[in-house]
């Protein structure tokens, strides 16, 4: 796996740790045809990766982020979706922590909304263990070392903040051979190994790539009006959004929010009105559409378009 490779490489830069292989780790190569892996019709969703946290703050900031580019490049290589990195838009996220570290995620889909995203996404590094188990049977004596991570990913629609994905996940690796120093402290021994936690981490979040797939396709696809100038009308969704020229898009209002009568728990927000249609004529910017009206009117800044 690629784990395993990763980690015989490491493992040869760390000075503390001495690798005794019977047989070596299995080598596994996976392809990918570029070519057939989306459909070039279909619209794809954005989503907003925020900036990984970290239960510990012993840990630097940089693996953290690295493993989050890593894993926004795997989402946006399967083709299925449009994974941005929360910096391309400008979003002040130091108002939006709770105080318990994380997110507070309805108002971070609230404003990501705004700017055309389709879900938000939370990653955060819960543990980081180093175990060391020795075979007490026998003259020769097997050391097996496990390297575990426990990550936590959360999605939430960008329109109502619903949940959509929350699933804690513990990766391990545990290899026969490594001989780790005696008596290491976990925490001393990271802290000296950036290199052994940045292969871990990432790994980690590619694991969650499959699923977090998967519970996009719950949500719909949607833009937003970005401009309107006389008969041309400016859209936030584009030609790399999986827009093509002539396609028809509705103009959809805003619901209002609808919430529980007795509990007052927010239950979700109604359909808004159909305003028109619109027909796309050109592209614009790196992923902007211009289109003209087909039909309907009373069309404004920030108003929702979906597939007709």
């Amino acid at each position: 796996m690629r784990l395993l490779l990763a980690l015989a490489v490491v493992i040869s830069m760390v000075g503390c740790m001495t690798v005794d292989r019977a047989g070596g780790p299995r080598r596994e190569v996976r392809d990918e045809n570029q070519v057939t892996l989306k459909d070039e019709s279909s619209p794809r969703k954005r989503l907003m990766v925020l900036p990984f946290l970290d239960v510990s703050d012993k840990r630097p900031q940089s693996f953290r982020d690295r493993a989050r580019s890593a894993f926004i490049a795997d989402l946006n290589r399967s083709g299925d979706l449009i994974a941005l990195d929360s910096r391309e838009l400008s979003l002040d996220l130091s108002k939006m922590m709770d105080p318990a570290g994380g997110y507070k995620m309805t108002e971070v889909a609230k404003a990501a909304s705004s700017l055309g995203v389709n879900a938000v996404l939370e990653g955060r590094i819960l543990d980081i263990r180093v175990q060391r188990k020795s075979d007490n049977v026998g003259v020769v004596r097997q050391l097996t070392t496990g390297f575990e991570v426990v990550a936590q990913v959360r999605v939430v629609t960008a329109r109502g903040g619903k949940e959509i994905f929350n699933t804690v996940k513990t990766v391990t690796l545990k290899d026969q051979g490594i001989r780790v120093a005696e008596r290491v402290e976990t925490d001393k021994f990271l802290q000296n190994n950036p290199e052994m936690i940045e292969v871990i981490v990432k790994d980690a979040f590619l694991d969650f790539s499959p699923q977090v797939l998967a519970a996009l396709d719950k949500i719909s696809w949607e833009g937003r009006i970005a401009a309107i100038q006389g008969d041309r009308i400016y859209l936030n969704v584009g030609k790399i959004s999986g827009l093509q020229m002539g396609d028809l898009l509705k103009v959809m209002e805003d619901g209002d929010d609808i919430y529980d009568p007795e509990s007052g728990t927010h239950i979700g927000r109604a359909p808004g009105r159909l305003k028109g249609t619109l027909e796309l004529i050109s592209y614009f910017g790196t992923d902007g559409s211009i289109a003209i009206i087909h039909s309907g009117s009373g069309f404004k800044e920030n108003d929702r378009v979906e597939l007709y």
